[in-house]
């Protein structure tokens, strides 16, 4: 009766050794290959004919794995304001794990700190349904990190991490090469004087920026300005640019951006010309103006479809990249071009 076949029997029935029938059914895409293309379609047509049907549980148990990638945010994955920065990656994942034959598992029931940051590892955990685990979030907890980089777990970080008790495995996106790119594009244009408006540390997405900058400016420029938090309104913080002499605004988030620039504009200034804006890192949400700003792309689903398929890897035993930084190009944008220094006072 269908379903009640056996592997021995099919080989017995295509004239084959049982191990063919396993790697055909079972066997890595290299590995089938390697099957003649007519045993292949002999097995095949057995086990058409037969309408024999592999239990997947034993076929994942024979294997030591449930065929599950666990996906780990510290955020939440789908929050309203933040939509369009993790859809990127979610994106990259799906399609990595339909590509290697896995199965997604979104872990959304993780223990929380008093603060309410959610740990990976607590009660409840269900991670263990899981063969491994993708984690995303702009600050991962380095308490867990230590115990994945200490073997707990089989995991791939999408960002770069700073060592945690060792080095942590990651596919994350050059930012402070990127960054260093703009401030020199930017000197390309006469740039000398620069304003940076944003943190300068605590995540490594954040810190590498800060880096780049500085980088950037090795070769002569000078930061006249820097306000790690935005707080002010765009009318003031456009007053305390214009008074530094800055001529090249660098901004962390889109969001401080484009009030900034509105602030600008009525106030008689040109962009670029009176004022250069640049934005480190493109955002999904566009300005509602129709502005392109200066930046440079984000590969965040290239970033999440390797960070999946090294993981993959990783779990079967295969060798994968640890770490891997990916190259973010420049968008030149309309907000950055030659400086006119005699209207910025």
């Amino acid at each position: 009766m269908a379903g009640r076949m056996t592997q021995k029997e099919i080989a017995k029935r295509a004239g084959v050794s049982q191990a063919s029938v396993s790697i055909v059914l079972n066997g890595a895409k290299r590995d089938r290959n390697r099957i003649p293309e007519e045993t292949r379609k002999r097995i095949q047509k057995v086990i058409d004919e037969t309408g024999y049907v592999a239990d997947p549980i034993a076929r994942r148990m024979a294997k030591g794995r449930n065929n599950i990638l666990g996906v780990f945010t510290y955020e939440p994955a789908f929050p309203r304001a933040q939509a369009d920065f993790f859809a990127p990656f979610l994106f990259g994942i799906e399609e990595a794990a339909q590509e290697h034959g896995y199965d997604l598992l979104l872990m959304t029931s993780a223990e929380r700190d008093t603060d309410g940051a959610k740990r990976i590892f607590g009660e409840p955990n269900r991670m263990r349904i899981a063969d491994g685990c993708l984690l995303l979030g702009r600050k991962f907890d380095n308490r867990d990190l230590e115990r994945l980089v200490q073997g707990d777990f089989d995991y791939m970080a999408i960002g770069r991490r700073d060592d945690a008790g060792g080095p942590v495995d990651y596919v994350g996106a050059d930012y402070a090469e990127a960054t260093r790119a703009l401030v020199e594009r930017a000197a390309t244009f006469g740039h000398e004087s620069f304003a940076y408006i944003g943190e300068d540390g605590g995540a490594e997405s954040i810190a590498d920026r800060w880096t780049g900058f500085h980088a950037g400016l090795a070769n002569g420029g000078t930061l006249a300005l820097h306000i790690p938090e935005v707080g002010l309104p765009a009318a003031q913080l456009l007053e305390q640019v214009r008074a530094s002499g800055a001529t090249a605004v660098f901004f962390i988030e889109l969001a401080d951006a484009i009030p900034f620039k509105r602030a600008a504009t009525a106030a008689g200034l040109s962009v670029p010309g009176d004022l250069s804006i640049v934005v480190l890192g493109s955002h999904v949400r566009p300005d509602d103006t129709g502005t392109r700003f200066a930046t440079y792309a984000i590969p965040r689903e290239e970033m999440a479809r390797r960070a999946a398929a090294a993981l993959i890897a990783r779990l079967e035993g295969r060798d994968y990249a640890k770490q891997t930084l990916l190259r973010c190009d420049l968008i030149e944008g309309d907000t950055l071009g030659p400086t006119n220094r005699k209207t910025v006072t």
